[in-house]
C-alpha cells in the first residue's frame, strides 16, 4: 500500500513515524501492535491530512533531530492548522539517547497538535 492508501479500521488509530536507521520504525510498530487489530503504523513521508480521515486517536513519532522533531515529522506536523485535529485524541513520542543534553521532539509534536485542536495530549520519551 502507498501512503494515504490504507484502513485505520474500526478503532481509527493511527500511529505515524519518522524513523533514520528503525529503531523509531521498531517503537511504533511495537505501540500498534498493542493497541490492537485496525491499529497500523505508518511512514510519515508523503502523508497528507487527507490520511487522517476517520482518524480518533493519532499517535506521532520520531527521532530527535537537532533538538526538535526531524525535517520530514516536521513538515508533516505544519499542515495542521488551528483546530484540525478537533476532536481527535493525540499523543507524541520521540527516541533519544539519554545524554545530559538530548532536546525534546515529543514535547515538540505535542504541543504542534494541541495548537491543531487534538485533546488528551500525551507526550513520552523512549530511551
Amino acid at each position: 500500500m502507498g501512503a494515504g492508501n490504507f484502513s485505520t479500521g474500526d478503532r481509527g488509530t493511527l500511529v505515524v513515524f519518522d524513523s533514520s536507521f528503525g529503531n523509531t520504525q521498531v517503537i511504533a510498530e511495537a505501540i500498534a501492535a498493542e493497541l490492537g487489530q485496525g491499529t497500523r503504523a505508518v511512514p510519515v513521508v508523503g502523508l497528507g491530512l487527507d490520511s487522517l480521515a476517520g482518524v480518533e486517536l493519532l499517535i506521532v513519532g520520531g527521532p530527535i533531530n537537532g533538538w526538535r522533531p526531524s525535517p520530514r515529522m516536521q513538515a508533516f506536523l505544519a499542515q495542521f492548522g488551528h483546530g484540525t485535529l478537533r476532536g481527535v485524541r493525540a499523543a507524541a513520542f520521540d527516541t533519544r539517547l539519554r545524554l545530559f543534553v538530548h532536546g525534546d521532539a515529543a514535547g515538540k509534536m505535542a504541543l504542534e497538535k494541541a495548537v491543531a485542536g487534538a485533546g488528551s495530549i500525551v507526550s513520552a520519551i523512549h530511551r
